[in-house]
């Protein structure tokens, strides 16, 4: 698609590859015997998804070729560290890595610091607040929360102050000697979540796959929101080449997202 068109990092996305079904388990068996020529393909031909990806963080105001880059890392761990025994897509494993990275590099270069201890007692008031609404059903006063985690309350309002800044969802709430607690892990969305992202991803490169005028029928049809008689009309075909195109394009793009 045209918006995809630019150069990044030196290359032109237009032209980066799409591996083909057949070829996913054959790379990677020899991915896994050391062979770097097709660990080098298996990047490139996922560079698509890296840049699918950064489309989300485009309001960060950070250089596009810098997340293409730190993407592009992620991609790399993502693909070192796949199991393939796991009954799992390579791009369901992949986009919460390449997202991750993004997000650490996003949160590391943050020009507003806050100290770590600032943030470990908003952080302790916040999971204390949580803890406490769910044992009495109220929300808790600021006195009880000082009580409870040993601070003043001058101080807690002072740390909660000083994280009023944009935070990564990424970024630990509290962590006692387990399993880490993140802020994420407090704040649900019900609209966007890695699973849709995944979807949109696959559909996209779906539609991709398909011949330029039965894109143009899907486009028309599902994203316009057209009938098949003003599809016609517009594209010149009759109403019955219309229905038999678009069966022909949905049935590819369900082929080949059961295999992806």
């Amino acid at each position: 698609m045209a918006q995809y068109k630019v150069e990044i990092c030196g290359v032109n996305t237009s032209k980066l590859p799409l591996i083909k079904n057949e070829e996913r388990k054959e790379l990677f068996d020899r991915i896994l015997a050391g062979d770097k020529t097709a660990r080098e393909k298996y990047i490139y031909g996922n560079l698509r998804l890296v840049l699918s990806i950064i489309q989300r963080f485009t309001n960060s105001k950070e250089n596009v070729d810098d997340l293409f880059q730190i993407g592009c890392i992620g991609l790399i761990k993502a693909i070192d560290n796949f199991d393939v025994n796991q009954n799992v897509k390579f791009s369901t494993y992949a986009v919460p890595m390449i997202i991750g990275e993004i997000r650490r590099y996003l949160r590391d270069n943050n020009s507003i610091r806050v100290s770590r201890s600032l943030r470990d007692t908003a952080y302790k008031a916040i999971y204390t607040k949580e803890a406490l609404m769910k044992k009495s059903d109220h929300e808790p006063t600021l006195s009880e929360i000082a009580s409870e985690i040993g601070v003043s309350k001058e101080d807690i309002v002072f740390a909660l102050d000083a994280i009023q800044t944009p935070v990564s969802l990424h970024e630990p709430v509290y962590n006692d000697g387990g399993d880490t607690l993140y802020i994420m892990d407090q704040v649900r969305d019900k609209k966007n979540n890695e699973n849709n992202w995944v979807e949109d991803i696959s559909l996209k490169d779906a539609i991709e796959r398909l011949p330029e005028r039965e894109q143009n029928i899907i486009n028309l049809r599902f994203y316009k929101g057209k009938t098949q008689m003003e599809v016609a009309k517009e594209i010149n075909i009759s109403q019955a080449q219309v229905s038999r195109l678009e069966k022909n394009a949905l049935k590819s793009m369900r082929n080949y997202l059961t295999q992806v």
